[in-house]
């Protein structure tokens, strides 16, 4: 959901040297969107794609990357010696709930805090990177 969120502001925001991908620490490689994800996604204006697949996150992807942004605070300890490493909570103030397995009505609470998380990095990071 992150990464969708995220690649929607930076199109409407018409930011052409930014793109943002999605990978897991933990994540079942291959796995589809979640339907509830879908579903609520799709009620915030979000054409999912079809073709998404989870993938694992590598040094690879890490190197190629401006900014790794990590879910969980854990997670992005276990990368800190990996570049430019932050936690989704500190573009949020909060915690973010891991939706996976959970209520349609815990997607539209995780996805609305990505949101503002989302518009934070775009605010207090990218555009800065831009200066």
């Amino acid at each position: 959901m992150a990464e969708m969120l995220l690649r929607g502001k930076i199109k409407s925001r018409k930011i052409k040297w930014w793109d943002a991908a999605s990978c897991g620490v933990h994540a079942q490689r291959g796995a589809p969107v979640n339907e509830n994800a879908v579903i609520v996604l799709t009620e915030h204006g979000i054409q999912v794609r079809q073709k998404f697949a989870a993938r694992q996150l590598t040094q690879k992807l890490i190197d190629s990357s401006v900014l790794v942004v990590t879910m969980t605070e854990r997670h992005r300890q276990m990368l800190e010696d990996c570049g430019n490493v932050r936690c989704i909570s500190e573009f949020c103030g909060c915690e973010v709930p891991d939706p996976f397995g959970g209520s349609v009505e815990l997607y539209r609470r995780t996805r609305d805090i990505l949101d503002i998380a989302c518009d934070n990095i775009i605010k207090n990071y990218i555009l800065k990177y831009e200066e």
